[in-house]
């Protein structure tokens, strides 16, 4: 079911959903969610969730293809897992802060990792939220998507 609504959809660009280019994106009136997450079924349903709510989304399944797309694309608001391949969620949300015209988006983090260092690290690195997977209904994690879009 999912798979036949994945099919449907039109607009998935990413290292996910067919490395289309990404030139015209921008020049679309609706808001960019990026998605950088490497499960699968994960980013399925977040993809699913955010474009049934009218958003354009972007996917990148680890760390180095996210920091290079966040840079080409600059969306508007960055989902982010902490355990990726290549290069880490921690790494990757220190490059997007320190990049003078990538800083100010917000980035959310949705991560297994619920230690408290874990949490502290990602808010010290500039993490607007942090919410972990297992504990977090999807339509909470749309709401705060949501505020952070207006």
């Amino acid at each position: 079911m999912i798979d036949k609504k994945i099919d449907d959809k039109k607009g998935f660009f990413g290292d996910v959903f067919g490395k289309q280019d990404l030139k015209g994106a921008k020049k679309e009136s609706k808001k960019i969610i990026f998605i950088v997450e490497d499960d699968e079924v994960l980013l399925r349903a977040l993809y699913i969730l955010f474009h049934d709510e009218g958003y354009t989304i972007a996917t990148a399944t680890d760390g180095e293809t996210a920091i290079s797309m966040a840079r080409r694309l600059k969306p508007d608001v960055v989902l982010l897992d902490l355990l990726l391949p290549k290069v880490d969620g921690f790494d990757v949300l220190k490059d997007l802060k320190a990049d003078p015209e990538l800083k100010s988006i917000p980035v959310v983090v949705l991560s297994n990792l619920g230690d408290s260092p874990s949490i502290e690290k990602a808010k010290k690195l500039g993490a607007d939220d942090y919410y972990i997977k297992a504990e977090t209904d999807l339509d909470v994690l749309s709401e705060k998507i949501k505020k952070l879009l207006t």
